[in-house]
């Protein structure tokens, strides 16, 4: 009772702290409405010394929130991404910056059109716990070289993370330029709830609602990049070895904790087994044990170990074969909280495995008889964040590119099209909407103004009433045809 009466309390203040800070930034802001290019490039260069800095830091407490995080997927999927972010960011924002000059009709010379692209305002940013730092830094980066000021969400399931982050950026950004809050999901909500200019949730398809909901009380702009049942479609001919070693790779990082992790496989029936024996032999090359593995990443947290378990029960008890991965058949059964890979084969649409994102180290294998039966099964579900196909023949490739949809794609890899500084990263339907990385980053955190000017010559007074005079007839006959 006590803890509870605690825990609302700090809420509250936490509510407090972050309606202050979205007040101080606002008016931060109508003072500084259009920062320089120095201004925004230095501010994107603080952060990159203050995170090289720290790199130890960062690794060493992510590390402590997953109990055990390999150092190295947080170098590759966080730290490195991060840096590489800012410095395409700064290498680029010069081009990004200009005007963009625009076409006049005749009709309307002698004049002008330019879009001019303006910061938005206050950005909110709300962070998961899978990747708790580039999923935090991306979005800034973007938000910073639009030139926004900016709050940063961070998750209640990496405390560790969630505190360094806030201190880093407390000690290298003034707050109503950018802001970190911290707490549990009282505070998100409210958070969600701020009028920000534009508001970057990354999470769950869920909660992206309830998000989404909150926003538009305000009429706030929204990025949602959310997750899905991504498929790794297998073709008939592409060599196992390679397909399984990559889709492997897709699927083991952070222990599948990732929203475009390969979430299912769907491969020829008659290379089912054969695609069990070699994805076997991959994971086993890459993780010969797991429980003292430092390579392998734990489940988060108690809760989503039982969700990922309760996942594989269900669907034994509805027939499916288990196939577990555990190369040195170690007990991993005392709360160490490492999940072997498991594959499901034989899995049906009721089994919970089938029904939610996975969001973990399970992995169906759906068989299929024609390239065109597997691209229907993609089709009648909702649409992924990310779709892999493994197969070398162009004209499939181009096939399955054009007769399906998804949020990215990649073709005989996994994952890494996220890491692409100049592809747009988002998602549709069910895994999201709007997109921001590079470019498309800067502009989804920018207001495109549509600029039209005139000098003194007025070529619009040729049409001003009164109306049916000779030259209005001839504006019709040249420009109504």
């Amino acid at each position: 009772m006590v803890a509870n009466v605690v825990q609302l309390t700090e809420s509250k203040k936490q509510i407090q702290t972050c309606r202050r800070l979205f007040e101080s930034q606002r008016e931060a802001f109508n003072h500084n409405t259009m920062p320089s290019l120095t201004e925004r490039k230095e501010n994107l260069k603080r952060l990159k010394r203050v995170l090289l800095s720290n790199e130890s830091r960062v690794v060493e407490a992510i590390d402590r929130d997953f109990s055990c995080r390999s150092r190295d997927e947080t170098l590759i999927a966080e730290v490195m991404p991060s840096i590489q972010a800012i410095n395409y960011a700064v290498k680029h924002l010069d081009d990004w910056i200009k005007p963009a000059r625009r076409h006049v009709s005749i009709l309307f010379q002698p004049a002008s059109n330019k879009v001019h692209y303006q910061p938005k305002g206050v950005v909110g940013i709300i962070v998961p716990w899978n990747y708790p730092l580039y999923l935090a830094v991306g979005p800034l980066v973007a938000a910073l070289a639009a030139g926004n000021r900016a709050m940063v969400k961070m998750s209640e399931f990496t405390p560790h993370t969630s505190a360094l982050f806030q201190e880093l950026i407390e000690q290298t950004f003034p707050q109503d330029l950018v802001a970190v809050v911290n707490g549990d999901a009282d505070v998100a909500a409210d958070f969600s709830a701020r009028p920000f200019d534009h508001l970057l949730f990354t999470g769950s398809t869920s909660v992206g609602r309830l998000v989404m909901r909150a926003a538009a009380e305000n009429l706030t702009p929204v990025t949602l990049e959310l997750g899905g049942k991504s498929p790794a479609l297998v073709s008939a001919d592409v060599p196992l070895s390679d397909a399984a070693q990559r889709i492997a790779f897709g699927k083991a990082f952070n222990a599948g904790q990732t929203c475009v992790a390969p979430d299912y496989v769907l491969c020829p029936a008659d290379r089912v087994h054969s695609f069990v024996d070699e994805f076997r032999d991959q994971v086993t090359t890459m993780y010969p044990h797991l429980r003292d593995n430092d390579d392998y990443t734990a489940i988060i947290n108690e809760r989503q170990y039982q969700r990922l378990s309760g996942y594989i029960e269900d669907a034994r008890n509805k027939g499916a074969e288990i196939v577990t991965i555990n190369p040195a058949h170690e007990d991993l059964s005392d709360g160490t909280r490492k999940l072997p890979i498991t594959l499901i084969l034989n899995a049906t649409p009721d089994m919970t495995v089938m029904q939610d994102e996975i969001f973990g180290p399970l992995m169906p294998v759906v068989a299929y008889n024609k390239l065109e039966d597997a691209l229907r099964y993609i089709n009648e579900r909702p649409r992924p964040l990310a779709l892999y196909y493994f197969g070398y023949d162009k004209q499939e490739q181009q096939a399955v590119v054009e007769q399906t949809h998804s949020g990215g794609m990649c073709i005989n890899d996994a994952l890494v099209h996220v890491a692409q500084d100049d592809l747009p990263f988002g998602g549709i339907g069910d895994s999201g909407m709007g997109h921001y990385h590079g470019q498309e980053g800067f502009r989804t955190f920018s207001h495109a103004r549509a600029i039209f000017a005139r000098q003194r010559f007025n070529s619009g007074k040729f049409v001003y009433a009164p109306h049916g005079t000779s030259m209005h007839k001839m504006v019709y006959r040249l420009f109504i045809r």
